[in-house]
């Protein structure tokens, strides 16, 4: 009982660092302003943990991102928890309609969006857009 007590405190502890840990910013309030104030691309990745087709995405922006170290460079990746924040401004404002959508923006304009796309080559396209 005591193993398994100290198993499940030891996963909810690593939880924080997974999600940094795959290189996306936790979106919280302001954060997106924030970074497009400073002069950033940002990658907006709308998703939910038990989405087969973000997880999909989540997948492909990684290998694209560990391929070519320009997309860290010239981007900020922040990840908007669907769940908390599906009915918020920083979802209704830009119009997105369901989890699994993908925003480039830079400045006051939306570069490109996907929305529930998977394929490499339509997530690489919309992630050169912020080169």
């Amino acid at each position: 009982m005591i193993r398994r007590a100290f198993l499940a405190l030891s996963f909810a502890a690593l939880m924080p660092v997974s999600a940094i840990a795959d290189g996306f910013k936790p979106y919280t309030p302001g954060a997106i302003k924030d970074a497009l104030d400073a002069g950033e691309t940002v990658l907006v990745d709308y998703s939910a943990t038990w989405c087969s087709t973000c997880a999909r995405q989540a997948r492909v922006i990684d290998g694209l991102r560990a391929d070519d170290p320009a997309y860290d460079a010239a981007m900020t990746f922040i990840k908007v928890d669907w769940d908390t924040y599906a009915r918020d401004d920083v979802t209704t404002s830009r119009n997105i309609p369901r989890r699994s959508t993908l925003l480039v923006l830079r400045g006051d304009d939306e570069l490109g969006r996907i929305v529930a796309g998977t394929s490499t080559g339509q997530i690489k396209a919309l992630m050169d857009l912020g080169l």
